[in-house]
């Protein structure tokens, strides 16, 4: 297997980054820059390529290149963002994916998705329906995947700005989440709590070790005591603007 990851620089306007659950505090733009370049250092000496799509400077979002796409197969469906003002970042991404051998797909409107909505363990694909994914961008998402083998399944997200901005999952499937931050954890056949919101968040590198935020170390000792290696990078300006390690890059594995 191949492992690819699309990243995206940080925009100079990173600082004037949407935000719907937080309020507004200073960014340092030049630490934001380091931040970035050490996560995709971590990338790199985990075995993983890292493919640099053109920056858009004129989103301050860009640099959360996942919310552009959805990955599944050989197949990139290309988002259209539920926030009209991030909608420029998908074209770049979905030239850049294409490049790399994907087919593509494409949601029209009215339907809208984010890629932070997206979280898939196995052939399941979650998909947060929120402010920023709609339902019909989830049955146009449904209808894309479904005939590669995938079940698409709407999950409410209502606390956090996407989905993987309240849970992801680990190579075993088990789906973790900060619970006060978790709508449903029902909806998830095997869930496990952790105990810091930035722990929620993990990057699975290969089947033991997880790129994950520094600023979670108490979640990150739980992970060791599961048989995980933790891998910590430090991303605070990023996590300003409701951002976390899934939102910085788009994983390919073919």
């Amino acid at each position: 297997m191949t492992t690819r990851a699309l990243v995206r620089r940080p925009s100079p306007r990173l600082a004037d980054g949407l935000l719907t659950h937080l309020e507004r505090v200073p960014v340092d733009a030049d630490l934001a820059v380091r931040q970035w370049q050490q996560y995709v250092d971590a990338l790199t000496a985990a075995g993983w390529s890292t493919v640099e799509v053109p920056p858009v400077d004129g989103c301050p979002d860009g640099v959360f290149v996942e919310d552009t796409m959805v990955v599944y197969g050989d197949l990139a469906v290309i988002a259209r963002a539920g926030a009209t003002e991030r909608r420029p970042e998908a074209a770049a991404a979905a030239e850049a994916v294409e490049a790399q051998g994907y087919r593509l797909a494409h949601i029209d409107a009215p339907g809208t998705f984010d890629g932070g909505d997206i979280l898939k363990v196995g052939t399941t694909i979650y998909v947060g329906q929120g402010g920023r994914t709609n339902a019909s961008g989830i049955a146009q998402l449904g209808a894309h995947l479904e005939p590669l083998g995938a079940q698409v399944v709407a999950v409410p997200v209502r606390k956090v700005l996407h989905l993987k901005s309240a849970v992801t999952a680990l190579p075993d499937g088990t789906v973790i989440g900060y619970e006060p931050l978790v709508d449903d954890p029902a909806a998830f056949p095997s869930f496990r709590a952790v105990p810091e919101e930035a722990g929620a968040h993990v990057v699975l590198l290969d089947d033991t070790h997880l790129l994950m935020a520094a600023s979670a170390p108490r979640t990150a000792a739980l992970f060791t005591t599961l048989g995980y290696t933790p891998v910590p990078v430090d991303i605070t300006e990023f996590e300003k603007l409701e951002g976390c390690v899934t939102c910085l890059s788009v994983r390919l594995r073919g």
